[in-house]
């Protein structure tokens, strides 16, 4: 089963703030009435109607919605939130695999593999019911013969979803649906796929292995595997966090080096925060500018030693920006990326990686 909490900051904002239910909800940076930098961490299902997506710049977020509550993100608060979701699923779990600060697998063969889809059901719907007693917070569950299809299931019926596809029914479930709910289907595979004729994972399913290799190399075989509803990974425990990192394309393309160093800056002060709510500190401080021509560019510096001192860290990307500035483009989008990071204290642990 792979379980995945609906809208998680958003929703843990709600849970704190009642009077904000059914309201739409953003968290993120500062709008300043539509003059904001920096991006929507995620946003409400309430909010998502008016079009806000997670990532996208705030000051367009506003302009979609100027109504909607925006406020900033209190990590401290949803890491607890996800350490007592989690705590829950241990609990019913054979094997536990937490995957990010809002999502899960829980491996159950033993005490369900010759249930039928009922009693799945009933299974599943107890734990859903027990995250909304214990933590009134509601989430979506996918149920299935492997990682892979578990985890596009869940996705199948969001928000407060429950889906099951039992086993054999893998390829007529995921066939209709688009390949970009692959895992590992990012945006230039897409469009490579689309360029192919190929936009249902069906579709890919039909390829010959030969093709896939030679269009795609491995990374073919393993497509075609998911396209098939196969996937023989393990629900195992290795999660750790890795990196941090934040992005926002500019409202207009500019070669102003205020306003992108600004940019620059706010996204480096919310991962600092989370970098500190974690307990951690960094080695290595990166960008990556993409400009006007799409054309991407990325740049790290590995300190000395690990920190967690915000005006080095600035320091550090300012210098590694600075060469950029010598283009004659303008630059369309900014990120920022903390790697090689390291427990202040190695009792406490992070559980979240932010989608880069």
């Amino acid at each position: 089963m792979h379980i995945d909490l609906d809208a998680f900051y958003a929703a843990v904002e709600q849970r704190e703030h009642p009077e904000w239910k059914g309201l739409p909800v953003v968290v993120g940076a500062d709008p300043k009435e539509g003059l904001g930098r920096g991006v929507a961490m995620t946003a409400s299902y309430e909010a998502r109607k008016f079009g806000i997506k997670s990532a996208m710049p705030i000051s367009q977020a506003y302009r979609l919605c100027p109504t909607a509550i925006f406020t900033p993100p209190n990590f401290p608060l949803y890491m607890a939130a996800s350490e007592g979701v989690m705590k829950i699923l241990r609990s019913h779990a054979e094997k536990f695999e937490q995957v990010s600060i809002d999502e899960a697998f829980i491996d159950v063969t033993e005490k369900l593999g010759n249930s039928s889809k009922d009693e799945i059901e009933k299974f599943a719907a107890a734990i859903k019911s027990e995250i909304m007693e214990k933590e009134r917070l509601s989430c979506s569950i996918g149920a299935a013969s492997n990682k892979s299809v578990a985890k596009i299931a869940s996705d199948f019926r969001k928000p407060d979803g429950l889906t099951i596809v039992e086993p054999g029914d893998e390829r007529v479930f995921l066939s209709s649906l688009p390949v970009r709910k692959l895992i590992g289907v990012g945006e230039k595979t897409e469009i490579a796929l689309k360029e192919l004729g190929i936009s249902t994972i069906g579709e890919l399913a039909a390829l010959p292995p030969e093709f896939m290799q030679t269009e795609f190399g491995k990374a073919g075989l393993y497509l075609l595997e998911a396209a098939n509803g196969i996937d023989g990974s393990e629900v195992e425990e290795n999660y750790e966090i890795k990196s941090i990192s934040r992005n926002t394309t500019f409202d207009e393309d500019t070669r102003d080096e205020a306003t992108i160093f600004a940019a620059i800056g706010e996204m480096l002060e919310d991962a600092h925060n989370y970098l500190t709510a974690g307990n951690f500190r960094c080695r290595t401080v990166g960008i990556r500018v993409r400009f006007e021509d799409f054309e991407t560019h990325t740049k790290e510096k590995t300190l000395a030693e690990p920190t967690t001192d915000l005006e080095l860290i600035k320091a550090t990307a300012r210098q590694l920006l600075q060469p950029f500035f010598s283009d004659t483009r303008k630059i369309r989008q900014v990120g920022i990326r903390l790697a090689q990071l390291e427990e202040v204290d190695k009792r406490q642990k992070l559980v979240h990686e932010y989608f880069s």
